[in-house]
């Protein structure tokens, strides 16, 4: 009896030390990422990875990544690799306009390692080149702006709005009424304008015509095949792909990246996560 309680109470101690030492091994577990050990010999990097994922909500921390990589003279070319969704119209129009700036200086290839649609394809149409994993999505290029209506669940719960407003279309957007037909008719003279600028800037960039915009736009979602036979990539391949073209058309002898920093890395995805659902309650205009 007294070994099959002892042979029981094992997981439960695992368990209960896991739960009283949980902050310490996470704090030992970023510290180890942080200052693990390499073996590789030092290098002077050439090239420098910049990564897109998740949704789009905010444009500054990637902006300044890419600005920072424009700035440094060391660094001959950059590989964009993203897989994202989309996200808000601004934030994806910043992205964009900053690699297209990088790009003027440095040659970067875009590496659509996993969804490559919408506000992230805007992102990176200024690249020098787009290659995409053949298991990747690309394309989605269109506008959409959608919101709750709680009216009903309001009249439910006894809760009803009191707005004081100036102007016809002040109210509009509401969450707590169906909206009014002059308000759809509004709100759609804004999407079917932010579609056009889509559109005619991905087609500048591409090389595409723009009246030819429901083959290739339209929110069609290609595999990365359909994609190259539209004209949305250059070609379809791994990463490994990505990065021999790119280190042939920036002309360095031998590809050496710029280590990426773990611990920004790890918080940079949490803080992600955290956007991710703060996007999904909100109600604006996106790139999806």
């Amino acid at each position: 009896m007294e070994l099959l309680k002892s042979i029981f109470s094992l997981p439960a101690r695992i368990l209960s030390y896991i739960q009283n030492h949980f902050k310490a091994m996470l704090f030992l577990l970023i510290l180890y990422l942080v200052f693990e050990p390499t073996t590789k010999p030092l290098e002077i990097p050439n090239l420098a990875k910049i990564r897109l994922n998740g949704n789009i909500m905010d444009a500054e921390t990637i902006v300044e990544k890419i600005e920072v990589v424009k700035d440094d003279n060391s660094i001959k070319g950059a590989l964009f690799i993203v897989n994202s969704g989309g996200g808000a119209v601004a934030p994806s129009i910043e992205i964009s306009q900053a690699i297209k700036r990088l790009n003027e200086v440095k040659p970067v290839v875009t590496y659509a390692s996993g969804t490559l649609a919408s506000g992230s394809y805007y992102s990176a149409i200024h690249s020098s080149a787009i290659v995409a994993n053949p298991g990747s999505l690309v394309g989605s290029i269109g506008v959409i702006m959608q919101g709750m209506n709680f009216e009903e669940l309001s009249q439910k719960v006894g809760v009803a709005a009191q707005i004081i407003k100036a102007g016809k279309f002040k109210e509009m957007g509401t969450a707590m009424r169906q909206w009014e037909p002059h308000e759809k008719a509004e709100l759609k003279k804004v999407i079917d304008g932010t579609y056009k600028m889509f559109v005619e800037d991905v087609a500048t960039a591409r090389k595409l015509d723009p009246k030819e915009h429901t083959v290739y736009a339209d929110a069609h979602i290609f595999t990365a095949k359909g994609a190259l036979e539209v004209g949305l990539i250059d070609q379809v391949g791994v990463a490994t792909d990505a990065q021999e073209l790119l280190t042939k058309i920036s002309g360095v002898e031998k590809a050496v990246f710029k280590q990426e920093d773990k611990l920004d890395k790890l918080m940079e995805k949490l803080s992600q996560e955290v956007r991710s659902f703060v996007l999904s309650l909100s109600s604006s205009l996106m790139l999806y």
